[in-house]
């Protein structure tokens, strides 16, 4: 399968493009955003990587005539707002690779535990290949070269991104703040949905001193629009509720159950994993 088969996009305006998995039929399936700069262009978050995303972005037009992710010319960055499967899975296609440094390590080990990899059959309802099998799928190992610490800033000459690290879905989630246009780029920090806070490297209290942050930021009128990691795009009211919600619920109670729930998942992914080395 060729990959302008394999993805699918929306532009939203102002150099940014909105790209996902067509066959990839999960509540795990990932956004993935193309944001174009006048002197260096940023794709954030790479999907399952199933097939080549830079081919697909070159061979779409995405990108201004004379740039391109292939050999010969300057390639595209690709910046990972964590390194869970679903969202760096396609990073070693590029030569340019951005993460944070709490999961730096991980990814240069190509860490199918840390990457929370848990990947079905009945998930890909095409085969990017004859013979595929989702047994067969690993993040493969990327040594990163950026690693990104909070408030960093990923300049794309007409547009500035700053890094804000928000730990508490994994230990490396970030978001990406564009504060000129009041955007916030959210990964798997806040998405229209519930909040997961109980996998291998999630924290509760971490979730919480960043949702609080999520909330400071909409108080002090710097997100218009939320480009989430998952699922549809959505306001500062929402991010805000989304954000309150999580510190209202993440009480003792809850803090237990989602040690134990940790326990459980942690368990089946070594299980799961172990048979993929």
């Amino acid at each position: 399968m060729a990959a302008l088969d394999w993805y699918a996009h929306k532009a939203l305006g102002d150099g940014i493009f909105w790209i996902q998995e067509r066959y990839y039929e999960s509540g795990n399936r990932a956004n993935i955003w193309l944001v174009r700069g006048s002197h260096q262009d940023l794709v954030i978050d790479t999907g399952l990587g199933l097939r080549s995303l830079p081919e697909y972005i070159c061979s779409s037009g995405l990108l201004p005539h004379g740039e391109e992710g292939g050999s010969g010319r300057r390639p595209l960055m690709a910046l990972a707002t964590h390194v869970h499967f679903d969202h760096a899975g396609g990073l070693h296609q590029f030569q340019q690779v951005a993460v944070h440094r709490q999961e730096a390590e991980a990814l240069t080990r190509g860490d199918n535990f840390e990457t929370v990899t848990w990947l079905s059959d009945s998930e890909v309802v095409k085969p990017p290949s004859p013979g595929w099998s989702a047994s067969q799928f690993k993040v493969h190992p990327v040594k990163p070269t950026h690693v990104l610490e909070d408030g960093d800033i990923i300049s794309l000459g007409d547009r500035q991104l700053t890094v804000m690290h928000m730990p508490g879905h994994s230990r490396g989630s970030i978001c990406l703040h564009d504060r000129e246009r009041k955007i916030l780029f959210s990964g798997d920090v806040a998405y229209d949905g519930s909040m997961i806070d109980w996998l291998p490297y999630s924290s509760v209290p971490d979730y919480v001193r960043s949702c609080e942050r999520l909330k400071e930021l909409v108080d002090k009128g710097l997100v218009e629009k939320v480009l989430p990691g998952h699922f549809n795009t959505f306001g500062p009211e929402r991010l805000h509720y989304l954000a309150s919600n999580y510190i209202a619920n993440a009480g003792a109670c809850h803090k237990f159950s989602t040690c134990a729930v940790r326990s459980v998942a942690g368990l089946a992914l070594r299980i799961t994993n172990s048979r993929r080395t």
